[in-house]
C-alpha cells in the first residue's frame, strides 16, 4: 500500500497481531475506523509459510521468521488455544493481568464478547475441559498432595491450520472495511515531542540491518504499541530511548517436554490442556506447564538476531503419537540487575551455539545420568522426536543450575500425579523462552507515561495468549472510541 505521508491518522498501531486485529474490528463496529493504520513487519497471513517441512532444517528466513512475524503474529502458527474462564471463578487465573486494569467482571464480559467473534469467524464450537468434572477433581486432589496446583480452564482449540484460515477471514474483513494495513514495514522509531506522541518513523523490513536507510514519517495523535512477545526487545529499546516508564519484568525460561500420548491420556481426554503450577524446593520458584499439545509436534521458530527457540503446535487433522508441553520457570530479578530479556537471550544464544544454531534435544534419563544424548541414542529411543532438525546434546551446559533444578524437581513431582511423566526416554528440547519486556507502566486506559501512546497485548506485559490479547484490543478500541 502506498501511503500519503502528509495525512494524519487518528490511530497508528505498531504490529498486526491478535490485539491489533480485534482493536481494528471493534473500531469498525463502533464506526470509529476512519483513519486507522496497522503497521506489520511481516507478511500477509496467506503469504506466511514455514519451509522446514521441505528443507528438513530451519533456514532462518530473512528478514523475519514467518512463524513469529506477519498478520496475526505468532497466533497464525500457534496451536490456537483460546482460554476462557469458569463461571464460578472469582479471579482470572490465566492470560495475564488485564483484569488488574479493568476488573474481573469486565474482563469476563470481554472474553465472552471476543469468543463470539472467534466463533463468528470459524472457531470450533466445542469447548474442552467442561465435562468429566469428577475425573478432573481426582487429578486436582492428587496434584494438591504434591504441592502442585491444577488450573482447569475451558479451552476452545482452533488448531494450527484452522487458526491460519480464521485469521485470513479476519484480515479480509478488516481490508473490506477500509482498515489500512502495510506489510513488511518496520517502525524504526517513535516520534515524541514534549512527552507527547506525534507519530512514527518507518522503513522497509528489507532494510532491517541498514542503519543508514532512509525513513519516512507518519503522523497520528494516538499510537498503540501491540508488538507481541516478538517485539519485546524492540519495545525495551524504545522505552529506554524515550524514557517511557516501565516496571521490572520477568522472563520465563525452560524446555519443551515431549512424551507419549499414552502417558498424558487422561489429561488430554478430560481437559485437552492441564495447567499445572508448582513451587518445587529448594528455591520455591514458580514452575508451570504451558501450551500443551496432544498428538502434537515440536516446532522451531526464529526471533531477533537469529535466535532459535522451541515451541509446540497441534493440528486439527494432522496427528502424532506424542504430547508436548512447555515447562517454564519464572525469573524475577532484583536490584541491581534489571535486564530480564538480555539474560534470557544469553541463555538462548549459548544453547543455540551448543546445537550449531539448532534446537537441542536431550533424553531425561541422560540428564539424570550426567551425560549428553547422542544421535544413535535418539535413533533407538522409545519416544521418537517430532522435531527432526533438533540436535542431540546436553542442555545442562547452558541452562542455569537453579532453572534446571526447578525443572527436574517439578518433573519428579509431576510423576506422582501422572505416572510416566518422569520416564527416562522422555525428551527435553531447549531453549523455550517467553520474552516479556519490562512491563510498560500504563493507567486504566492503557495509556503510558507518554501522552497518546498506548500499550496492549503480550509485548508490553499485559497479556499472555490469544484470548486475552484479543480482548485487550477490544477494550482499547472502546477507550479510543471516546476520543475519536
Amino acid at each position: 500500500m502506498r501511503l500519503n505521508m502528509k495525512e494524519k491518522y487518528d490511530v497508528i498501531v505498531v504490529g498486526a497481531g491478535p490485539s491489533s486485529i480485534f482493536m481494528a474490528y471493534e473500531l469498525i463496529q463502533l464506526h470509529k475506523d476512519k483513519k486507522v493504520l496497522l503497521i506489520e513487519q511481516g507478511r500477509k497471513v496467506e503469504d506466511r509459510y514455514c519451509p522446514i517441512d521441505k528443507t528438513g532444517n530451519c533456514i532462518k528466513c530473512k528478514p523475519f521468521c514467518n512463524i513469529t512475524s506477519g498478520f496475526s503474529g505468532a497466533g497464525a502458527f500457534s496451536d490456537g488455544k483460546l482460554s476462557l474462564y469458569n463461571e464460578e471463578d472469582d479471579d482470572i487465573y490465566v492470560g495475564g493481568i488485564l483484569h488488574e486494569y479493568i476488573g474481573v467482571p469486565k474482563t469476563k464480559e470481554l472474553i465472552d464478547y471476543t469468543d463470539k467473534i472467534y466463533l463468528e469467524f470459524g472457531a470450533d464450537p466445542k469447548l474442552e475441559g467442561t465435562e468429566h468434572k469428577e475425573e478432573i477433581k481426582k487429578i486436582y486432589n492428587k496434584a494438591k498432595k504434591e504441592g502442585i496446583n491444577l488450573i482447569n480452564i475451558p479451552i476452545r482449540h482452533l488448531g494450527t491450520e484452522k487458526a491460519h484460515e480464521l485469521y485470513k477471514k479476519l484480515e479480509d474483513y478488516l481490508q473490506e472495511h477500509k482498515i489500512e494495513i502495510i506489510y513488511q514495514t518496520i517502525v524504526d522509531d517513535l516520534i515524541i515531542e514534549k512527552n507527547e506522541i506525534k507519530g512514527v518513523k518507518i522503513k522497509p523490513s528489507s532494510e532491517l540491518m541498514n542503519e543508514d536507510a532512509e525513513t519516512e514519517e507518519i503522523y497520528a495523535s494516538n499510537v498503540v504499541i501491540a508488538v507481541g512477545r516478538k517485539g519485546a526487545n524492540w519495545l525495551v529499546n524504545m522505552c529506554e530511548k524515550h524514557k517511557i516508564k516501565t516496571s521490572s519484568g520477568i522472563v520465563d525460561i525452560g524446555v519443551r517436554y515431549e512424551l507419549p500420548d499414552e502417558i498424558m491420556k487422561e489429561i488430554n481426554t478430560y481437559m485437552y490442556e492441564g495447567k499445572f503450577i508448582g513451587k518445587p524446593s529448594p528455591f520455591n520458584d514458580k514452575v508451570r506447564t504451558f501450551c500443551q499439545n496432544p498428538s502434537g509436534f515440536v516446532a522451531s521458530e526464529v526471533y531477533d538476531n537469529n535466535l532459535s527457540l522451541v515451541n509446540g503446535h497441534s493440528y486439527k487433522e494432522r496427528k502424532s503419537t506424542n504430547t508436548n508441553l512447555a515447562i517454564l520457570v519464572s525469573h524475577h530479578f532484583t536490584y541491581p540487575f534489571n535486564k530480564p530479556i538480555e539474560y534470557g537471550r544469553n541463555v538462548a544464544k549459548n544453547l543455540n551455539e551448543l546445537g550449531a544454531g539448532n534446537i537441542l534435544v536431550q533424553r531425561l534419563g541422560d540428564i539424570y545420568r550426567g551425560k549428553r544424548t547422542w544421535e544413535k541414542e535418539i535413533a533407538t529411543n522409545s519416544v521418537v522426536p517430532t522435531l527432526k532438525s533438533a540436535v542431540p546434546g546436553d542442555i545442562t551446559y547452558a541452562i542455569g543450575y537453579r532453572t534446571m533444578t526447578d525443572i527436574l524437581n517439578f518433573i519428579r513431582s509431576m510423576d506422582k500425579v501422572i505416572e510416566g511423566f518422569a520416564n527416562p526416554d522422555n525428551l527435553l528440547y531447549a531453549p523455550e523462552i517467553k520474552f516479556y519486556s519490562n512491563q510498560v507502566v500504563i493507567d486504566n486506559n492503557f495509556e503510558s507515561s507518554v501522552k497518546g501512546l498506548y500499550s496492549i497485548g503480550d509485548g508490553g506485559g499485559m497479556t499472555r495468549g490469544l484470548m486475552m490479547a484479543s480482548a485487550s484490543g477490544v477494550q482499547m478500541a472502546r477507550i479510543l472510541a471516546e476520543k475519536l
